[in-house]
């Protein structure tokens, strides 16, 4: 499993709430247009067909940042809800 930062700029209100319905199945929101999803490589892949059926991509950009234990244990939060970790995995 691997945590992915989802990141998006949708400009159309009905594109980006169907976004942020669908990633709210798969992740928890950090910020208004900010998802933190701890998935195996079958679900991200599902996530993916998922969200290309909801944006435009002349107009929309989604972003999907991997991150791996050496870099999870780099991630600094202040305030706001924890930093979602992948099972198993601990920051030092």
């Amino acid at each position: 499993m691997l945590l992915y930062l989802v990141t998006y700029d949708i400009p159309s209100d009905k594109r980006r709430k169907k976004v942020s319905d669908l990633l709210e199945g798969y992740g928890q929101r950090v910020q208004y247009s900010v998802f933190e999803c701890v998935l195996e490589p079958a679900k991200f892949e599902e996530l993916k067909k998922r969200l290309k059926k909801r944006v435009n991509l002349e107009e929309d950009s989604v972003r999907f940042y991997p991150l791996s234990g050496h870099t999870l244990n780099q991630v600094e939060t202040w305030g706001g809800v924890p930093l979602t970790e992948p099972p198993g995995s601990f920051v030092v």
